[in-house]
């Protein structure tokens, strides 16, 4: 539906914009292509390229006032902006839209009712619209007629900021400001910043509700037993929990109330790069259906999308959604988790492939989030890089880390989960000696652990992480398990082990006074005897 008064962003000083409310997907493509912004490919998604093939976390603010000042934690990836700031660019940004195309979605983030944010999605990009309109919850007809937004987000790419007067680091902005209950954006195309945006809104609220906002995906059994995978990028977070025995609940993020998990989103937005059709089947078959958006994504010659080319960028994405998958747990809510797993990609080789974590340890492992990059060859880098992202999402966490720690580790006591973190990165050596995890031993390891095989199997502690290492897990041999005995050399295990090991505990020295001491006391220990 095509608006032009009475303008349905007066509020916000825009009054003579031509306005696209709630428009579909056909009317949607239709403009996309119409306004350059992508094409339609011959399977049906449509593609797009973008001036920025990714997040701008260094772009992105908190407005510090009164409601912020003492609440967010001002570390990391929260940087303070002040209020005249943001009034100063929303001012310029509400003039620049005047008589431009504007489109808007009237959408929820969240599936749970009690917890769902009504948010006011505003963007000159078609294509942004149609992302918006398959990432999102949208409502019913009915909910429609007396929708009220909680919160508006207004994205502009084409505005640019003058970092010069208007107190920006770059062209490029993302601004939060909770007094308001708004977020402005400009300069970046990448669809990625609307949905992030209101997830790091979310994960502000919520706590004060007693709800645990997540990164991570979750899928739930026949009988009901749920599984949350929170991982970075490469850990195998999507892969693992897209499990065809298992129903998907979502892939990216969640909350955990008093009740049980819930999706907050609509849709799914997942890494694209070398997908594999057998593999992956159910992802895979995104790619090649009407309505959805393909970022950054290469045509070949017969405009079909080539997943394996990643000249433009390594992270191309698919957002379609949710119903898009077969297999999908209705309503994208569900109970308590039973399992909790942390996946890691170690290329240092050292940590288990499974490992048991008391409550201690699973605050302190939420709190490191660690994964490990391989080494590049453009600079020359040979070692391994460590990677630690709080609560494994750290750009979209404004409160303290202990917090959501503490959260967490409630929600897990009062719901009796078992915590798991999981390496599938390497073995028997780091990065360049020893040997990728196997897929199918990591798949049989969880496959263990969801079941309850590894109930009641004996635990070895291991030194320098003290971490618990099931002895037998039915289809993986023996030597696989102990990180240490994997090795060759066990004296060059045990210097890497201790390593890691100070890598660890150098990186949560940031963090100690937020946290309970047995926390801390729970750490790896580079001086523990092999």
């Amino acid at each position: 539906m095509s608006l032009t008064a009475p303008s349905p962003l007066a509020d916000l000083g825009i009054q003579n914009a031509t306005i696209h409310l709630n428009a579909g997907v056909t009317d949607l493509y239709g403009h996309a292509i119409r306004l350059g912004e992508g094409e339609q490919a011959a399977t049906g998604p449509l593609t797009v390229r973008t001036n920025k093939t990714g997040r701008s976390p260094k772009d992105r603010f908190i407005v510090e006032d009164d409601l912020t000042r003492d609440t967010v934690w001002w570390g990391g990836f929260n940087t303070p902006i002040s209020p005249v700031v943001f009034d100063r660019l929303l001012d310029k940004m509400t003039r620049y839209a005047e008589g431009r195309e504007l489109f808007v979605q009237q959408v929820f983030a969240g599936t749970d009712p009690r917890y769902r944010v009504a948010c006011r999605m505003v963007t000159e990009m078609a294509y942004h619209s149609l992302f918006i309109r398959n990432m999102f919850v949208r409502p019913t007809d009915a909910e429609l007629a007396d929708f009220h937004e909680d919160w508006t987000v207004l994205n502009i790419p084409s505005f640019r900021a003058d970092p010069a007067v208007d107190g920006v680091r770059s062209d490029t902005f993302i601004i939060v400001n909770f007094s308001r209950k708004m977020i402005i954006a400009g300069g970046t195309q990448y669809a990625g910043e609307n949905k992030k945006g209101i997830f790091g809104v979310l994960n502000y609220l919520l706590p004060q509700q007693g709800v645990m906002p997540m990164h991570c995906s979750a899928n739930v059994g026949d009988d009901g037993d749920v599984a949350l995978f929170f991982g970075l990028s490469g850990t195998g977070k999507t892969t693992l929990s897209a499990d065809p025995t298992r129903k998907l609940i979502g892939d990216d993020e969640h909350g955990w109330t008093d009740t049980g998990v819930f999706n907050f989103e609509g849709g799914c937005y997942a890494k694209v790069i070398n997908l594999n059709a057998e593999a992956e089947p159910a992802i895979y078959g995104t790619t090649r259906t009407y309505g959805t958006v393909l970022e950054n994504v290469v045509l070949d010659a017969q405009g079909v999308p080539d997943l394996s080319d990643g000249s433009l960028t390594e992270n191309t994405r698919s957002a379609y959604p949710i119903d898009q998958i077969t297999n999908v747990q209705p309503g994208s809510i569900a109970g308590h988790p039973r399992h909790i797993v942390f996946l890691t990609a170690d290329a240092y080789g050292v940590l288990p492939p499974i490992s048991r974590l008391s409550p201690e340890q699973t605050m302190y492992q939420f709190i490191s989030g660690f994964t490990a990059k391989i080494p590049g060859t453009e600079d020359g880098v040979t070692e391994p890089s460590p990677t630690f992202s709080t609560c494994f999402g750290a750009p979209f966490m404004p409160r303290h880390p202990g917090e959501y720690a503490r959260l967490l580790a409630q929600k897990v006591q009062d719901s009796g989960a078992t915590v798991w973190l999981v390496n599938t990165g390497w073995s028997g050596g780091k990065y360049g000696t020893g040997r990728r995890m196997s897929i199918a031993h990591t798949r049989a390891m969880l496959s263990a652990a969801l079941s309850g095989a590894l109930d009641d199997v004996p635990f070895e502690r291991e030194p320098f992480f003290n971490l618990d290492i099931p002895t037998q897990v039915p289809g993986v041999p023996e030597g696989v398990l102990n990180p240490r005995a994997a090795w060759a050399d066990q004296d060059a295990y045990d210097d890497t082990a201790r390593r890691l090991a100070r890598m660890f505990r150098e990186n949560f020295a940031r963090f100690e006074a937020g946290v309970d001491p047995a926390v801390s006391a729970s750490m790896p220990n580079p001086d523990a005897p092999a």
